[in-house]
């Protein structure tokens, strides 16, 4: 995707008659009638749907060439109307060129069947820089993972998974034959198992002989009009398919069961709730008497993305955790306004720092961060002058809420007051969990330890650092909440206004700055000199609302929690042994970034012990992975 530059009209126009048109290719995305039962039809009916999925525990379909989203959008409502459908349901595709937000909910639009479905898409198509990005639907159940690049590239950049069905789509061979290369094919084949079916539109003999070679069997079928003929087959080789045995293989869990997670913040939360969703039985384990009781007991924190002028690692593992979050947050039952708020957000830098990655240039529409504007300056109530970026996809969240959303599932059971001392294996298989006095806690086939710096007394191999901070908070008096303009701002620290219910007249809004950052300490009472030193940073962040903190009339607040990070301040998902990927995990070291990273190292979690498609390329995958302290 080097040099591609995402012109809207570039990509789809429509004609008079109402027919989606590439430009690019000069070919037709679809026609105008009869599109959806070519959809079911060719995709669909070619790999045997939904009856070939009926009560499988997950069903995997890879595509190439995403569109209109339309083979998606049939797919997913064929899953919600089957009784038997799989517990989850993954679609990965592929897409050089994403069209607009407007354009899927105009294409949903002219299929009844599909209006509902295509506006829910077109919600959370935001942010399609080149890379890979999970959106889900139907509380978690549904996800699609969509790869923003071409073909080869993408689909190499997958850790490879088994593929239930291929749908090939995209444009004519005759005008986008990259699309249809011998070399996409060989890709393709590496994503598939004995069995895994495919379909495609197409019948050009080029496709077929080059599917044949590497272990499809194809024949033609009657197609819809205007198609006389589709072509649908499966991936069944004459020869022995000897996989070599993969470290990801001993990672995996056979079958849901029982696990057992020690810590309820943010992190074992999370991690209980994508179980879950997969049928696991979860026992969430805390010392603490209720969830949320270590460093996610900040009152609020903010959530926005780290970005740098090359598009460093951490950048681009913060846009896919956000993204990851916010989805968890819009699907939860969580009250905006109340419980979080998507306010966007101010980042100040110094005026030499506002450099972003050249490469955005070329995607114009996707980028969700850009020097902030006089108006969104305004809006934060600074100087219109004042160096800064904008964070669109950025907003406060109250952690405890999200926890307590997380943890409302039937499959999830919380026990405080669960001082676990002590994890071993069972003979025959599985985990006994103790307490100091050796009373057994729970007996689960799988652990997960997100206990944040607890976690390093369980798993002292891992390198693991506590990191104390203190935040200062307080309620807005009304002079205070007149200015504040409610968009949180950070830089050196931050600060969040205008928290709270604002329907609640009767209940003052709240602001909170901060926080400390102290390694290697771990004591949580509060420091006046942390006071101190968290208001005069204000003074730098916000002149215009510092002075409020100094008011001595002003009733404050002091918060202190200690955090968990590694060393290269990169969440850890991973075995804690790397000799036993089967035994006990961590999900931790999340860090100041809880918010950010917590949904998308479940999912990586939850993933990688069922073999489904991962929602970062592989190399981030890598980047998160306990093991690579070991390499």
């Amino acid at each position: 995707m080097r040099g591609t530059v995402f012109d809207m009209s570039d990509i789809l126009t429509w004609t008079d008659e109402g027919q989606p048109f590439s430009p690019r290719f000069q070919d037709v995305y679809h026609t105008i009638t009869g599109a959806l039962a070519q959809a079911r039809h060719v995709f669909l009916g070619g790999c045997g749907l939904p009856g070939a999925w009926a009560d499988a525990p997950q069903w995997r379909v890879l595509e190439t060439g995403f569109g209109l989203g339309l083979n998606f959008l049939a797919t997913w409502h064929a899953w919600r109307e089957d009784a038997r459908r799989p517990q989850i349901l993954h679609f990965v595709s592929v897409e050089a060129y994403p069209v607009s937000a407007a354009d899927i909910r105009r294409a949903a639009a002219l299929q009844p069947t599909l209006q509902e479905l295509g506006a829910q898409l077109a919600d959370q198509w935001h942010g399609l820089l080149p890379g890979f990005h999970r959106l889900a639907f139907d509380g978690g159940r549904v996800l699609l993972t969509l790869c923003i690049g071409d073909a080869r590239s993408m689909l190499r950049a997958h850790q490879p998974f088994e593929a239930d069905s291929l749908f090939l789509d995209g444009f004519s061979p005759a005008v986008n034959a990259d699309m249809w290369s011998p070399e996409v094919f060989k890709a393709l084949a590496r994503f598939c198992r004995p069995g895994t079916a495919v379909a495609t539109w197409t019948v050009a003999r080029a496709v077929r002989d080059a599917l044949v070679p590497l272990g499809f069997v194809v024949e033609k079928a009657p197609g819809l009009p205007p198609k006389r003929d589709c072509l649908r087959g499966r991936y069944a080789p004459a020869w022995p398919v000897r996989r070599r045995p993969q470290a990801e293989d001993a990672e995996r869990a056979p079958s849901p069961g029982h696990c057992a997670v020690v810590g309820a913040g943010l992190a074992g939360a999370a991690v209980a709730h994508a179980l879950a969703l997969r049928g696991w039985r979860v026992t969430v384990l805390d010392a603490a008497g209720h969830p949320a009781a270590g460093a996610s007991a900040l009152p609020f924190g903010l959530m926005a993305p780290h970005v740098s002028p090359d598009d460093a690692l951490l950048s681009r593992l913060t846009r896919a955790g956000i993204r990851a979050t916010w989805a968890q947050l819009t699907t939860l039952g969580l009250v905006e306004g109340t419980d979080w708020a998507p306010t966007g957000a101010v980042e100040r830098r110094e005026a030499a720092s506002l450099r972003l990655p050249p490469s955005w240039a070329q995607t114009e529409g996707w980028n969700e961060t850009t020097r902030a504007t006089a108006a969104m300056l305004a809006d934060a109530g600074l100087p219109d002058d004042t160096p800064a970026l904008f964070h669109a996809r950025a907003g406060w969240v109250k952690p405890h809420r999200l926890v307590a959303a997380w943890l409302d599932h039937p499959a999830i059971a919380f026990r405080g007051g669960a001082h676990v001392e002590d994890i071993e294996a069972v003979p025959g298989g599985g985990w006994r969990l103790r307490d100091a006095s050796a009373q057994v806690l729970a007996d689960a086939d799988r652990v997960v330890i997100a206990a944040g710096p607890a976690t390093r007394r369980l798993a002292p191999a891992l390198t693991l650092q506590p990191v104390r901070g203190q935040i200062v908070w307080g309620e807005m008096p009304p002079a205070m909440a007149a200015r504040s303009h409610r968009i949180p701002v950070n830089g050196d620290g931050h600060l969040i206004a205008g928290v709270g219910a604002p329907a609640d007249a009767a209940r003052p809004l709240q602001w909170m700055t901060g926080s400390t950052y102290d390694p290697g300490e771990t004591d949580t009472a509060t420091r006046p000199a942390d006071r101190a030193h968290n208001l005069a940073r204000l003074a730098w962040l916000h002149p215009v609302l510092a002075p409020f903190g100094q008011d001595p009339q002003a009733v404050l607040h002091d918060w202190a929690g200690v955090r968990c990070a590694s060393a290269d301040r990169r969440p850890l998902v991973g075995p804690i042994d790397p000799a036993d990927p089967s035994g006990p995990w961590a999900c931790t070291a999340l860090g100041s970034r809880g918010l950010s990273f917590a949904a998308l190292c479940a999912d990586l979690l939850a993933a990688r012990w069922h073999g489904e498609p991962l929602p970062v390329p592989a190399a981030q995958a890598r980047a998160l992975d306990t093991r690579r302290l070991w390499r």
